[in-house]
C-alpha cells in the first residue's frame, strides 16, 4: 500500500483578517485552526431610527468589512455583529455591577433573544457571503443570592446580558435554543464553516506545507 499527497487547499488560500478586536472571536476563530490576524474596523455603530435589531447587526457586519476592504485588498475579511434584545429592546453591555444586577434580574424565569451577523468578503475575488445567527437563551427562575453570587464570581460586566455562556453563566439557563452554540459568544463557526466550502475550501485543511 501506498499514500497518495493530496494538493495542499492552504497555498491558494487569501491571508485571513478577523475584523474585530474581540479576545472571544480570536478564541472561536483559532477553533478552525486557521492562520489569521486581527484589525479592528473604525465605524460608527448607532443605530439608525427605526432599524430592528436583527437589520442593525447584519448593516454593521457589512460596514465592518467595508471599512476594512481598501486596507486589504487580497484577503477573505471575516466581520460579525451581535445584538441581544429583551421585551422588544436592545440590551448594551452593563458595566457595573449595579446594571448587571438589574438586568439579570428582569431575565429571570424569561428569554432574551441574540442576533449574530456574519460578513466574509473575499477581496481577492470581489464576493461577499453573509448569515445571521437567532440564539434565544431561556433564563431559570433567579433569586438575588444566586446572581450576586455568579457576577462576584465571573463580573461578565462587559458582556452584553451580564453572562458568558461559555463560562459559569451556563448555570444561569434553563435552555438555549440555536442551531451553533458558537454565535452566542460572538461568532457562527457552522456558517463561517459553510461559507469557506462555498468559496472552495472544505475546512478543515491540511497543515502540511510541503
Amino acid at each position: 500500500m501506498h499514500s497518495t499527497k493530496t494538493a495542499n487547499p492552504k497555498q491558494n488560500l487569501p491571508p485571513i483578517v478577523l475584523g474585530s478586536s474581540s479576545s472571544f472571536r480570536k478564541q472561536l476563530l483559532e477553533k478552525l485552526h486557521l492562520d489569521f490576524e486581527q484589525a479592528s474596523p473604525q465605524i460608527d455603530e448607532t443605530p439608525l431610527p427605526q432599524e430592528a435589531p436583527e437589520q442593525m447587526v447584519v448593516r454593521l457586519a457589512q460596514e465592518k468589512a467595508e471599512a476594512l476592504t481598501a486596507h486589504y485588498p487580497d484577503h477573505i475579511l471575516i466581520t460579525s455583529d451581535q445584538c441581544a434584545v429583551f421585551e422588544g429592546q436592545a440590551i448594551g453591555k452593563p458595566h457595573t455591577e449595579d446594571n448587571a444586577f438589574r438586568q439579570l434580574n428582569r431575565f429571570s424565569g424569561r428569554s432574551i433573544r441574540f442576533y449574530t451577523s456574519l460578513h466574509v468578503r473575499n477581496t481577492r475575488t470581489n464576493k461577499d457571503y453573509e448569515a445571521l445567527d437567532i440564539t434565544d437563551v431561556e433564563f431559570r427562575e433567579l433569586d438575588e443570592d444566586v446572581i450576586r453570587r455568579y457576577l462576584e464570581i465571573e463580573t461578565p460586566f462587559n458582556c452584553a446580558g451580564s453572562f458568558k455562556s461559555e463560562g459559569l453563566g451556563i448555570t444561569l439557563f434553563k435552555a438555549i435554543r440555536s442551531q451553533d452554540p458558537n454565535a452566542l459568544i460572538g461568532l457562527p463557526l457552522i456558517e463561517l464553516t459553510e461559507i469557506f466550502y462555498r468559496m472552495g475550501y472544505r475546512l478543515p485543511l491540511t497543515t502540511d506545507q510541503n
